[in-house]
Parts: C-alpha cells; structure tokens; sequence
C-alpha cells in the first residue's frame, strides 16, 4: 500500500480546544492545555505515524489583534499555518459565531486547501443547539466540511483522523517514523513549567513569564533539570516566589510530576526566577526564545 504524509495545520479563536484536540489525537500532551486564553505561543509540531500513514499536526496560537511584539511574532506561526498545510483543521467552540480576525476569517473562506471545521465542546450543548450552529457554519464557509466533537471527551476525534488520512497526498514520511515532535526535550520542561504558572497565577502574571532551561542532564535514571522563570519586573519576582518560596516550590512539585509523566524517568527540578525587563517588546529576547523566526 502506498504511503501518505502531510502537514495538517491546526487554527482557531484562543481556548476553543485546540491544544486538546491535538494532544488527543497524538495520545500525548504535548500541547498546553489551561482554561486561560492565549497559552501556546508556539507552533508545536506533533508527528502521529501509523504503519501508511505520517501526519504531522501543527497546533497554532489562537487568532488575536497582536497588542505588544510578543504577539505579533506569534500571529506570525498562524499565518505560516495557510503556506504549508495539506489540510487545514479550523476549530470553532459551540456558541462561537465569528473569528476574531476578519483578514484570516476570508484566507479559510477561500482557500484551495482541504477545509475540516470542526465543532468543538459539544458535551457542552444540546441537540437542537447543535444543529443550528451546523448550519450556521455550513453557511458562513461553504468549503468546509463539518465535525461535531467533543475533544476532551475523546467524541469523534477518531472519525476526523481517518478523514485526515484519506486527504494526505502520497509521499514518504518527512520524519522518522518513532519520532513524536520537532521539538527538543528543553522545549516541554519549558512548556510545563509555564503551564504550572498559567494554572497558579492570576492577571498579568503568566503572560509576562518566559521559561529558560538552562541544564537538562539525563542519565539511565534520572533527568537533572535546571530552569530559569524570567519576569518583566522586580515585583513579579517577589509574587512568582510567593511567602518564603511557597509559590516556587508548588510550580516546581507540580511541573515535576508531569514532566516524570512525559519523560518516565525521576526528575530532579530546580527553578530560578530573574528579571528580564520588557522582554515581550525586545526582538533579539524574542528571537532568543524562538519567537522570531
């Protein structure tokens, strides 16, 4: 049988399900997943491989008006998204009528890529409800085709992979076959790190928060991990410790359980916190973090 791989490119408004979905389908988490918007900042690639197939899956920041460069560099991994899809995977939540972009609304509207619109949270709603918002998105873009899911509950997530599959054009895989993700082992302490903090602090707090991880030295038994959380200014700090280092402590408990998870090894985590002032507005800080391509 003949081979098929492609890029299958994730988009959609902030906290619809994207990084949910994605992680599903891979069976991994790979992805951020909080209740706060706007928490990848990445795109994060995720490689599902059958024996015929490779799909390599692309999960995208959600669509906002960029307010500071930080932002404006992540809309830039959301347009990447339209040049080297083979499909396009568009996530609506139930409830949601528009995108909060106009520009990227008429890219999806009319593109020659393969369309699936995917209708997300329906454990959420009714029957009737449901269907009404089938038809309105039916309508509002006619080249998609429609599946009504329910990511976190695991409901019709099977049913859009094997759609996907029967899309891929034919081509050899463009990875290794046991590889999961393009990215490196730093990256995912980093992002369960920040993860941790998005779920523990309040406000302004996680948005104004890089993670850096300095040492990763692993062994047959045990990953030594060295981690830097960088804050905007001195009064973060003092809020990201938290009363004689109790808030550091529970991040780092938190984030080490889940990265023991992902790597399957003991994890031993320090954290650091230090100011790096305006980081989200400086290009080179940016391009430093791998906002900037």
């Amino acid at each position: 049988m003949a081979h098929k791989a492609g890029f299958v490119n994730i988009i959609g408004n902030p906290n619809v399900g994207k990084s949910t979905f994605m992680n599903a389908m891979m069976g991994e988490k790979l992805s951020i997943i909080t209740s706060k918007a706007q928490t990848t900042r990445h795109r994060i690639l995720g490689i599902l491989n059958g024996d015929d197939f490779q799909m390599v899956l692309s999960d995208t920041p959600g669509i906002i008006k960029p307010a500071y460069e930080l932002q404006q560099s992540m809309m830039q991994f959301v347009k990447s998204a339209f040049e080297d899809a083979d499909v396009l995977v568009y996530m609506v939540e139930v409830g949601e009528k528009e995108l909060k972009d106009e520009q990227f609304f008429k890219k999806i509207t009319n593109t020659k890529i393969p369309v699936l619109l995917l209708l997300n949270k329906i454990d959420t709603t009714d029957q009737e409800f449901l269907d009404a918002h089938i038809d309105l998105w039916q309508e509002k873009v006619p080249n998609a085709q429609i599946y009504a899911i329910s990511a976190l509950e695991n409901f019709g997530v099977e049913e859009v992979v094997q759609k996907i599959i029967s899309l891929l054009p034919e081509s050899p895989p463009f990875y290794p076959k046991d590889q999961l993700t393009d990215k490196p082992e730093r990256f995912f302490v980093n992002e369960a790190i920040r993860e941790k903090i998005l779920i523990n602090y309040k406000k302004e707090i996680p948005y104004s928060v890089e993670v850096d991880t300095e040492e990763f030295i692993e062994d047959d038994k045990i990953i030594k991990i060295r981690s830097v959380i960088m804050v905007e200014r001195d009064t973060q700090k003092g809020i990201i410790i938290g009363h004689k280092g109790s808030m550091l402590k529970k991040v780092g408990s938190q984030a080490r359980e889940d990265l023991e998870q992902f790597f399957g090894k003991k994890i031993h985590l320090e954290l650091y916190v230090k100011v790096n002032k305006n980081w989200r507005s400086n290009q080179n800080q940016l391009r430093r973090f791998g906002y900037n391509q």
